[in-house]
């Protein structure tokens, strides 16, 4: 065996979506912040093809760089890769982080529970996460300010037609449809389905809507697509599916789609701080939601919303990168990366 690189990872997964973490092997990107670190990492993107490709990787894979935070009043700092993205937060990624630096003993552990914060590029994240017997049981993250940026918007989607459709910053920028509405149920048979049909929704909102953080302009247009059934009411159970580019189901409930949720239905005066809901998967994972407090985004209401959900590791893997590997920052085909590859179906590094 040869190594020209080897990299060291802690698989992990929260409610059903894997959040692997990357432990060892990756020296910080340059960067005054976890912001600007994600900048270098996503200029270079050479790690995200490496570790989320085929064969390495999947399209149902994501995979989180630990880094020293930039800052003196967080224990971590933490890039998160998505198959086509470098989302600046993550719910799901954020619980698996957190769980990942507990349970390896990277932030020591303290039972009953711990409290941490991290640097993620959208910000800083407070977390508490409950402890016992050396497992990390729960995390609940308290997220970046989110807000809703249209209510009601109209947009005109290929091979669906007019659609309603809210737009929301959860940590990401949203484009939520209603289930109902497109005649779905939310169920697993439904999955490919749903999946094309949010890859178009995300793909027109992105035209036709426009939305920049109004404190970090390169915080931009929407990125994924929510499809969620009308809302059951504070403290009750909601389904959702949130289709992740280029074209899959995310397999949690999704935490910043939970928190893009709530603060739809905080602009419609539905929620309000102290308010709980919880949001479950097609395939009936849950994460649990509140608003913490009402805020200020720039000059939109906002609140900051809390997300409980809970991860387990799966393994510990070395990943090689033999020098004579044909593919080392790996590949892409159509049939499992839809849209992520141009009309002869194959995408090499």
């Amino acid at each position: 065996m040869r190594a020209g690189r080897t990299l060291t990872i802690v698989g992990c997964h929260a409610g059903g979506e894997i959040g692997n973490v990357v432990v060892g092997g990756v020296l910080p990107p340059p960067g005054a912040s976890v912001f600007e670190q994600m900048q270098a990492l996503r200029a270079d993107d050479s790690l995200r093809r490496l570790l989320l490709r085929e064969p390495r990787g999947s399209v149902a894979v994501h995979a989180n760089l630990i880094v020293p935070s930039t800052r003196d009043d967080c224990d971590a700092g933490f890039i998160i890769m998505e198959p086509t993205e470098y989302p600046a937060m993550s719910g799901s990624n954020t619980i698996c982080v957190a769980t990942v630096l507990l349970e390896t003993g990277m932030v020591e552990m303290r039972e009953p529970e711990t409290t941490l914060r991290l640097e993620a590029p959208a910000g800083v994240v407070e977390v508490r996460a409950a402890c016992r017997d050396g497992r990390c049981e729960s995390v609940e993250l308290t997220n970046v300010p989110c807000f809703a940026e249209h209510l009601d918007a109209q947009l005109e989607v290929d091979g669906i037609g007019t659609l309603t459709v809210d737009v929301a910053f959860g940590g990401m920028w949203y484009a939520i449809a209603d289930a109902h509405a497109l005649g779905f149920e939310l169920v697993p048979s439904e999955a490919r389905e749903l999946s094309h049909a949010g890859e178009l929704i995300r793909a027109a909102a992105r035209d036709q809507i426009a939305c920049v953080h109004p404190e970090n302009e390169a915080i931009a247009s929407v990125s994924i697509a929510q499809i969620a059934e009308p809302w059951q009411g504070i403290g009750n159970i909601s389904k959702n599916a949130v289709v992740v580019s280029p074209g899959r189901l995310d397999r949690s409930a999704t935490g910043t789609g939970l928190s893009a949720r709530m603060a739809a239905l905080h602009a419609r005066g539905l929620m309000h701080a102290g308010d709980r809901m919880t949001h479950a998967s097609v395939i009936g994972t849950t994460f649990d939601g509140r608003i913490v407090e009402e805020t200020t985004m720039g000059d939109r209401a906002a609140i900051v919303p809390a997300i409980r959900g809970s991860a387990w590791i799966t393994g510990i893997t070395q990943v090689i990168v033999d020098p004579a590997d044909p593919f080392p920052e790996g590949y892409v085909l159509s049939d499992t990366w839809p849209e992520a590859v141009g009309a002869g179906g194959f995408e090499p590094p």
